[in-house]
């Protein structure tokens, strides 16, 4: 007797390799990919504008770091004693305007660096819904900007939109022609984050989703280089039940994000990545190990042989960088 629904999912073609750049942008459930694939010892770069939800936010952000154009002081407001960009995660914002934006164009010149040479963006879009301030804000000059976040600023500064399917659907089609014009051997991997966005309610969160899986699909099946995995359809269809969420209902739990990362590891990474893989992650296991003694010569015989395990795979893939954990082996 079958207690799950299958669903069939093809490999992708090509695959992920270590060889290949990952740069992830989008909503919470990127950094579960990206943390898992960064503990592997890929190559990524995660959110270098931090978290994000909705298309035009992805939109804007991905656009700016094609065209590397530094923020300045008039890219900043002043709320709750710190400054803040209305483009940005809280964890940019900060006391003093001139680290705060050194922080910005830091992270925004190491995205421009990073995409030139990608060769795979991952994409979680999270919710259809943009907000947009408008005249009840201060900066009346800035009516109408579709902001990334709303930095717990008064809500009658904000006018909330779901995004027509159409609106999502173009864009991505600009989205993915600036890309293919800045670095024509970026792929697009798509997919629409499980995380439920129950403040908007249960209807209001399916029309979304809905919305968000229309568009990319739309696109997906027009152009050559884009791809969807079913990171959502795995947790609401497969796995469909609250036991695979969070106390908040709205957050897949940790066996539900495992289960993910496992097919994510099967179907979209090639075969000797994989492999590679199982030989990295009894290290990451040995490095979060904390023993009750340390100075034990059990212990320490336990920390050399995790060192030369390092040490040899250092040597036989030249490309790993296993620096850290060789030094965290070596006390």
């Amino acid at each position: 007797m079958d207690f799950m629904a299958p669903i069939q999912m093809e490999p992708l073609s090509p695959p992920i390799r270590y060889a290949d750049k990952l740069l992830l942008i989008g909503s919470c459930f990127t950094e579960h990919i990206g943390n898992a694939l960064a503990e592997h010892k890929f190559e990524t770069l995660q959110n270098p504008h931090g978290i994000l939800f909705d298309p035009a936010s992805v939109y804007h952000s991905l656009i700016r770091y094609i065209e590397n154009k530094p923020y300045t002081e008039a890219d900043l407001f002043y709320l709750n004693e710190v400054w803040q960009s209305w483009h940005h995660h809280s964890r940019f914002s900060g006391t003093d305007k001139e680290t705060v934006l050194l922080q910005m164009n830091g992270a925004l010149e190491t995205a421009h660096r990073f995409l030139k040479q990608t060769g795979w963006i991952i994409i979680t879009l999270g919710s259809s819904f943009s907000y947009r301030l408008n005249a009840n804000n201060p900066q009346a000059a800035l009516s109408g900007l579709k902001v990334a976040n709303c930095h717990r600023a008064p809500g009658q500064w904000f006018d909330k939109k779901m995004l027509e399917i159409e609106e999502t659907v173009s864009l991505l089609d600009n989205l993915y022609h600036r890309i293919r014009i800045f670095n024509p051997g970026a792929k697009l991997l798509f997919t629409i984050s499980p995380v439920r966005h129950l403040r908007d309610g249960v209807v209001a969160n399916n029309r979304s989703k809905a919305r968000l899986i229309e568009a990319v699909h739309h696109m997906v099946h027009k152009f050559e280089g884009l791809y969807y995995f079913p990171a959502y359809e795995l947790v609401i269809d497969v796995l469909r039940d609250y036991r695979f969420y969070d106390v908040d209902l709205a957050h897949p739990n940790y066996p539900a994000t495992e289960f993910v990362l496992e097919k994510f590891t099967e179907t979209c990474i090639d075969e000797p990545s994989r492999q590679l893989m199982k030989a990295i992650r009894p290290l990451m296991i040995a490095r979060r190990h904390k023993p009750f003694h340390p100075q034990t010569k059990a212990h320490q015989q336990f920390l050399k042989a995790q060192y030369e395990k390092a040490r040899n795979l250092m040597e036989q893939y030249p490309f790993l960088d296993l620096k850290e954990e060789m030094a965290y082996f070596s006390q």
